[in-house]
């Protein structure tokens, strides 16, 4: 781990005496605490040996004696399409990835995280996978693969990867087969194909919709050219859902874990961990509150209870890789049934939204960090945090100010509010994960022309709905105009605005100030001080627009100030703060730790 030198000090600690005015508003004598709450012809031995697949190799994770490590990480979500091209197509590759390693150390994360990077034909940016256990040519080979896990390992960073378990894409060889088989086959029952409705079957098995948008079925021709069955797909068209009551689809995601463990993968983010199982009877849906991209606890498409067994035969597999771990994309907003899938023969961790989808508004955030804590509580499950990812958008512009008259952003103070809650994200207890351009202050690009726009989301709404684009544009690096480095190709997969120039890496490397000067510090003082040791908060009492916790064990005090007026600090001596001090009082939008 990278040790971040005094120079890079966000915010020095004004000199201090320990203490705080008597009229102090933070009152930590009102702290309350979470604690309670086919045969072959025959081929010569030369054809054989060279058709024969070559073994994986055989590589551990990179410490297998740490079987806790991801219940106080900080994971670094690599979205590769965007992070870093050596090959000059303007698209991000593996090569990329371990060119800037150094990069990754020197930021101090623990892990990184890897969007899927599977062979795929691209219909949503690798989440429909053709074939589970190759990379896609787009971003390298196998062999740049293991070269990427062995360089992380030597700067102790470990790596996990995405896992796409609920469907395939539809040029999967399974699903080709299906295609291409009859009603009722062994091929069809991989995947859910059923009769239509209606005296010809030409209606929908049911009234499912796609969360991207439109119908969740699609009627296949049969082999004599006639209209046949149709077959379920709760994302795009292209990713058909697989049947996990077919006990071929297990298997094969056993080979699948075990392929990538071999390689010393560290673990998987698992997609779409609350779907995969459906209900027998696949029931009408009600469409009143069906949204884009959304779904509730009642919603039939997932959080249906057979999932469970699904993650008891995952874990499995894990547990025979000490030092891997999994993460789980789970969108159960019922803490009950959020815990069930933490219970300690399922995942080891799952994401919590609730502090990305909180609004800067102290009440708000407190109640998600409640919730939150709560929701892992009964089944002693470790919570995580996150603000962004690649389906969020960026939070420097979801907490930015629109002018009430022209409806433009206060990016400025988007970022101010962004590195408040950087520093309060930092001080909770638990595992974080980061998106890629976060620690650059990086806003949502939400201006792209049309005729770029690549999210499925975009066409499948009828180009109402723009998609997840905006916060999926390119990484810059150094340079004063696009690409910034990030390839040398002008032509990038997603156009880069000209008015990142002051965000680049460069930019901000050397800048005490910047957004990434700041993430490095937090990182750093999370790693090495021993006072954000323990598992609960302490709140305090707080004034209005304002919160304050303690950690439980090591005291690290942390205060967020969302209202309009400076406010006190608490009593400690100041360690970090995201924007400087006003009067020795914490600024709007400001935030600090204490100790």
């Amino acid at each position: 781990m990278t040790t971040v030198s005094d120079e890079t000090d966000v915010v020095p600690a004004e000199p201090s005496d320990g203490g705080q005015p008597e009229d102090v508003p933070f009152d930590d004598g009102a702290i309350e605490s979470d604690v309670d709450a086919l045969d072959e012809p025959a081929a010569d031995a030369a054809t054989v040996a060279e058709n024969v697949p070559v073994a994986p190799p055989i590589v551990p994770q990179l410490d297998p004696s740490d079987t806790s490590w991801w219940k106080s990480a900080v994971f670094y979500q690599v979205y590769p399409r965007s992070f870093s091209d050596l090959n000059g197509d303007g698209v991000g590759d593996l090569t990329g990835v371990i060119d800037k390693l150094g990069y990754l150390e020197l930021l101090g994360i623990d892990a990184i995280w890897l969007s899927p990077i599977m062979a795929s034909p691209m219909a949503d940016h690798g989440y429909d996978v053709s074939d589970p256990r190759d990379i896609d040519p787009l971003f390298g080979d196998l062999d740049v693969f293991d070269d990427l896990i062995a360089e992380a390992h030597e700067r102790d960073i470990r790596v996990t990867m995405d896992l796409v378990p609920n469907h395939t894409s539809d040029q999967h060889e399974w699903f080709r087969a299906a295609l291409a088989a009859s009603p009722g086959s062994p091929e069809r029952e991989r995947y859910i194909f059923r009769d239509g409705r209606g005296d010809d079957g030409d209606e929908p098995p049911n009234n499912w919709h796609s969360i991207f948008g439109g119908p969740a079925w699609t009627r296949v021709p049969e082999a004599d050219g006639s209209p046949g069955q149709w077959y379920l797909h709760i994302f795009a068209k292209e990713q058909p859902d697989l049947n996990w009551e077919n006990p071929d689809v297990f298997a094969d995601l056993e080979t699948t874990l075990r392929f990538w463990l071999d390689r010393g993968v560290d673990g998987f983010r698992i997609d779409v961990a609350h779907g995969m199982a459906k209900p027998a009877d696949l029931p009408d849906m009600d469409l009143s509150a069906t949204k884009l991209l959304q779904n509730s606890d009642d919603d039939p498409r997932f959080n249906n209870y057979a999932v469970h067994e699904i993650h008891r035969k995952i874990r499995k597999v894990l547990d025979e890789y000490p030092g891997a771990a999994n993460v789980g994309e789970i969108w159960v907003s019922d803490n009950e049934r959020f815990a069930e899938y933490l219970r300690p023969d399922e995942l080891h961790l799952g994401f919590n939204f609730r502090l990305a989808k909180a609004p800067f508004e102290s009440g708000a955030i407190r109640e998600a960090i409640e919730n939150s804590l709560d929701a892992v509580l009964s089944v002693s499950g470790t919570p995580t945090w996150t603000l962004s990812n690649h389906d969020v958008a960026r939070e420097v512009t979801r907490y930015a100010a629109a002018d009430p008259d022209t409806g433009a952003l206060d990016l400025e103070r988007g970022t101010r509010r962004a590195r408040a809650m950087l520093v309060v994200e930092m001080a909770l207890p638990g595992t974080v994960f980061l998106y890629n351009g976060s620690e650059l202050g990086l806003p949502n690009v939400d201006d792209l022309p049309d005729d770029a726009l690549q999210d499925p989301v975009w066409e499948r709404s009828g180009r109402t709905e723009r998609g997840r684009d905006g916060c999926r544009v390119p990484i810059p690096w150094e340079g004063t105009e696009p690409p910034f480095g990030f390839s040398t190709s002008p032509e990038t997969w997603l156009p880069m605005p000209a008015s990142w120039q002051s965000l680049t890496v460069e930019a901000q490397l050397e800048d005490v100030g910047s957004m990434l000067s700041l993430y490095r510090a937090a990182i750093d003082l999370r790693v090495t001080r021993p006072e954000f040791a323990g598992e609960h908060l302490e709140w305090y009492g707080a004034p209005e627009g304002c919160l304050a916790f303690r950690r439980s064990e090591g005291r690290l005090v942390c205060a967020l100030n969302t209202g309009e007026v400076p406010v006190p600090l608490p009593p400690g001596e100041l360690l970090l703060v995201s924007s400087p001090l006003v009067d020795g009082m914490l600024a709007p939008d400001a935030a600090a730790w204490l100790v």
